[in-house]
């Protein structure tokens, strides 16, 4: 795969935010996030939505950060430092989502403004334990997907936020359609939990193409933040200016060798890794 450009030793590189939770675990949020981030060369900025009781089995709870003090740090770094993507990830809360979209607007975050969005709509954790608030879906819908550059739920956010069961190629282009309806500028349905064949296809909409991206399914159990990795790989590249198809040509590419990197962790799932780039 061609890795994206990294910067040369004492100049800034480009700077990516993730808006997220923590996982006390180290498999997915903020910390598969900022890991992935680090690895394709970009400089990480974190604004802390929530903070997870979880390891490798599951997650046991979380605490919500105050909406103005995750407002506020997504505001400090952006007038300090800059802020080339960002993505989201665990919001928890309908008001943590619209204190989010709210400070993404003033500062410049989203489809109209000058650094893309990437929304991972992060509803329940691999294991079904829930970690956004059921009343919150709304806000997801209507506040958080129209200042969207591209969403990528999984089939089961797909199925909570739009209704539709995604079972074939057939029923993943309607969810696309109707996640597109609700604002964002592109979306994927991803076909890694879709087992009807050999290959992994992910669909990318734009309201107008269909764009299929296919990959051989890996077959492990280690797949704790694939999700967050695939979404961080997507800001990272936009951020690096890639267009929307290319960036997610990247990150799916970038997430399949995670995903054959991963590792056994506790005694759940492991997560995906990219410390293959290291090697």
């Amino acid at each position: 795969m061609n890795l994206l450009p990294l910067t040369p030793p004492g100049q800034t590189p480009v700077r990516v935010l993730t808006i997220a939770g923590t996982d006390s675990g180290g498999g997915a949020g903020i910390q598969a996030d900022t890991r992935t981030m680090a690895l394709c060369g970009v400089h990480a900025l974190v604004a802390v939505a929530a903070v997870t009781v979880q390891n490798s089995v599951g997650v046991s709870g979380f605490h919500e950060v105050p909406p103005q003090v995750v407002a506020d740090q997504v505001r400090s770094v952006a007038g300090d430092i800059g802020i080339g993507a960002a993505k989201t990830g665990m919001l928890a809360s309908s008001a943590i989502i619209e204190a989010v979209a709210a400070v993404c607007r003033e500062v410049g975050i989203g489809r109209d403004g000058s650094a893309p969005l990437v929304v991972d709509p992060v509803a329940a954790s691999m294991h079904g334990d829930p970690l956004l608030h059921a009343e919150a879906l709304d806000a997801v819908r209507y506040t958080l997907f129209p200042l969207a550059t591209i969403v990528t739920p999984n089939l089961d956010e797909i199925r909570l936020l739009t209704g539709v069961q995604v079972t074939d190629s057939a029923s993943a282009r309607t969810a696309a359609e109707a996640l597109h309806a609700l604002g964002p500028q592109w979306v994927v349905v991803k076909g890694g939990h879709l087992r009807t064949s050999a290959d992994s296809t992910d669909l990318l909409f734009d309201g107008e193409r269909f764009l299929e991206f296919r990959a051989p399914r890996i077959a492990t159990g280690n797949d704790h933040g694939g999700g967050d990795t695939l979404a961080a790989a997507l800001a990272c590249a936009l951020a690096n200016g890639y267009s929307v198809p290319d960036a997610f040509e990247f990150a799916k590419e970038w997430t399949r060798r995670c995903l054959d990197a991963a590792y056994d962790l506790g005694t759940g799932h492991g997560p995906v890794s990219p410390l293959w780039r290291l090697h």
